[in-house]
C-alpha cells in the first residue's frame, strides 16, 4: 500500500484533533493485543492505525451518543 496521509484519514474524520485522538486511541488499543482491522503488515502500530482510519475501519464516537 502507499503512504498513508493526513488528507487520506481527514476524510473520514471531521478534525485534525480528532484524528490525532483516534488514533493514538487506537494505538493503545493494539499495543494490547486488539486485532488489526486491515491487511497484517510490518508497520509501527501508528501507521497501522492511519491506515486502518483512512481505509474508514474506525469510526468517530460522540459524546452525546453514550446513553445513560
Amino acid at each position: 500500500m502507499a503512504r498513508v496521509t493526513i488528507e487520506d484519514c481527514l476524510k473520514n474524520v471531521p478534525s485534525r484533533f480528532a484524528l490525532v485522538h483516534m488514533a493514538a486511541l487506537r494505538v493503545r488499543q493494539l499495543r494490547e493485543g486488539a486485532d488489526l482491522l486491515i491487511k497484517p503488515s510490518k508497520n509501527e502500530d501508528a501507521v497501522i492505525a492511519l491506515r486502518e482510519i483512512a481505509a474508514n475501519r474506525i469510526v468517530l464516537k460522540n459524546k452525546s451518543d453514550k446513553k445513560g
